[in-house]
């Protein structure tokens, strides 16, 4: 089985790739573009692990691309797929929904509301818009318009004839039984397990095997349109198939003239990997053990006068911060999700970092931030080359493609900082404008455009994903009664900090003043470094931040103490401080 070997290294996994993808396509069919593939099934929402099916094609098409090669990067739609269950949080409540189960998602309305003609084009829009974002290119299949069209009608044809064929390499592993399952660490949450999934196609159907023999191709009913029907003959002179189905209805057909039909997905898969002369496609764990689909294709194929791809196995990719939105909303969030808090680079990033057998997680909480300083510190390191080599090729793949970067932010301020202000501003533009003028007042910001997206994003995450009593709210007037019973050193500290107010407003000034205002009260100079204080001026400093928090927001913590300072305003924070 030609997996691609993925190496501990921390060098470019995709030109490793690549490499190989070229050199086999030469092999396999010179002179044509090289093919890659990935398949969708719009069966309810696409979710962030679903996007490791394309992003891992993607990066290595769009390297072949750079090269200079021809290169194809399909997306098989599944939306001839059945529909196999109402998916959580979609349908509400209205069980009507679970009379659909059996026909073809393209067969099945549209969620209440959308402006899409049915289901399939309901969650296919939302995953094009988000691929569209992030600047991915593919030629889009759907798998309806190919099997409805008779496009492959001489494969379903050519797969009955082999029937016999195609049964007898499945039932080497129906009579295995599976293997131990090793013991390895749960996802955190029902939401992690569900993006744990593979493609939502991969159903593991293998045909029908009854009185009549095994037959690997199932029809959709003619009378209540559900593929709850078994083949009963079929005749490979005349083509005659005859089935019936669980509604009571039964039809006799010619196969080579009937569309109303697929191949099961195990031997469905394979065809289309010799049809379409496919190079390279991943597969999701649950496509790994002995006898899934990507295992059993490799041998199927053959018989469909093709070869597997190249394929690695891509591990499943997590969320941090799923708890509370998976149980308000059922399911995991999409890529649509996760780019209205996280410009389209950063999401890029993620994936192009991280071999595809590695998981991660991506970020809807707190280290949403921890992330965007990572970022940032990455792009400061491959701007004055010290980066290396692997991190400045994950780097390059984000911030664009072969056809040229992602429109970017102007001027990227730390994302921590533009949430701070979102948070504390609430929607007034011209106060944000003001704090963000005020960072550094060598440099005044002249509009807000001059850091959008970015801001937008923070902005959409602090709205979204930060729980209302998080959120920071500045007092409306002083607490009276904390600033009573200060000691001498609390009224100490905070007279130091606004008797240094004017001279230090900036965000490099106040972070200055603030964290020197401890170092000033022991004796030592503001500038001291942390190497020359002893170990109790950290337990200071923690006490003066608490202690500004308090008077500024009401609790013990809040965002940082400069941004939160300038968001203020002088004229407030000398109030609120008891002067």
């Amino acid at each position: 089985m030609p997996i691609v070997a993925q190496s501990t290294e921390t060098t470019d996994w995709v030109s490793r790739f690549a490499d190989e993808v070229i050199e086999e396509s030469e092999r396999r069919a010179p002179g044509k573009p090289v093919v890659v593939a990935s398949g969708l099934s719009p069966s309810g929402p696409i979710h962030l692990g679903n996007l490791r099916e394309v992003m891992t094609p993607h990066l290595v098409a769009d390297e072949i691309r750079r090269r200079g090669h021809r290169v194809r990067h399909l997306i098989s739609w599944d939306d001839y797929d059945r529909y196999r269950k109402v998916p959580a949080g979609i349908a509400g409540v209205d069980d009507s929904w679970a009379e659909h189960i059996g026909k073809p998602l393209t067969a099945v309305p549209a969620p209440e509301g959308s402006p899409y003609p049915n289901w399939a084009k309901h969650f296919k829009a939302a995953m094009t818009e988000a691929l569209a974002q992030m600047g991915v290119e593919f030629d889009g299949i759907s798998q309806t318009a190919q099997y409805t069209s008779g496009a492959y009608r001489e494969q379903i044809l050519h797969a009955m004839k082999h029937r016999g064929d195609i049964d007898a390499v499945l039932d080497q592993y129906r009579t295995k039984k599976a293997p131990a399952k090793k013991q390895q660490q749960k996802p955190v949450d029902e939401a992690e397990l569900e993006a744990a999934e593979g493609s939502g196609a991969a159903a593991e159907d293998d045909g029908s095997s009854g009185s009549a023999g095994y037959f690997p191709y199932k029809p959709y009913c003619g009378g209540c349109g559900k593929d709850l029907t078994t083949v009963t003959s079929y005749d490979d002179d005349t083509t005659e198939l005859a089935y019936t189905c669980a509604c009571g209805f039964t039809e006799t057909v010619r196969l080579s003239e009937f569309n109303r039909g697929k191949l099961v997905w195990k031997v469905d898969w394979p065809m289309r990997w010799a049809y379409e002369g496919v190079i390279f496609e991943p597969s999701g764990v649950d496509h790994s053990s002995p006898g899934s689909s990507f295992q059993v294709g490799g041998q199927i194929v053959g018989i469909f006068g093709g070869e597997q791809p190249i394929g690695p196995m891509y591990a499943f990719v997590g969320i941090s911060g799923m708890a509370k939105m998976s149980s308000s909303r059922g399911g995991v969030p999409t890529p649509a999700d996760a780019l209205k808090i996280m410009e389209p680079q950063l999401l890029r990033w993620l994936y192009a970092r991280r071999r595809p057998n590695q998981s991660f997680k991506i970020a809807f909480d707190q280290e949403i931030q921890r992330l965007y300083d990572e970022w940032d510190k990455l792009a400061a390191k491959v701007a004055e080359g010290s980066a290396l080599p692997g991190d400045v090729a994950a780097y390059t793949r984000a911030v664009g493609t072969a056809a040229g970067e992602l429109p970017p932010t102007p001027r990227p301020l730390p994302y921590r900082t533009l949430a701070s202000v979102a948070d504390i501003t609430a929607g007034h533009t011209d106060q944000a404008l003001r704090i963000l003028s005020e960072l550094d007042p060598e440099q005044p910001l002249g509009s807000l455009d001059e850091v959008r997206p970015r801001f937008d994003r923070a902005e959409a995450w602090i709205n979204t994903q930060v729980p209302a009593d998080q959120r920071t709210i500045v007092r409306d007037e002083p607490d009276a009664e904390l600033l009573k019973s200060l000691d001498e050193a609390s009224a100490q500290s905070l007279r130091l900090l606004l008797d240094g107010l004017a001279e230090h407003w900036s965000l490099d000034g106040l972070t200055h003043l603030v964290y020197g205002v401890p170092k000033v009260q022991a004796g030592f100079p503001a500038d001291a470094t942390p190497k020359e204080l002893p170990p109790e001026i950290k337990t200071a400093q923690r006490s003066f931040f608490a202690l500004l928090y308090h008077l500024l927001v009401g609790r013990d913590t809040g965002p940082r103490l400069p941004t939160l300072l300038l968001a203020v305003g002088q004229e407030r924070v000398r109030e609120l401080l008891g002067e």
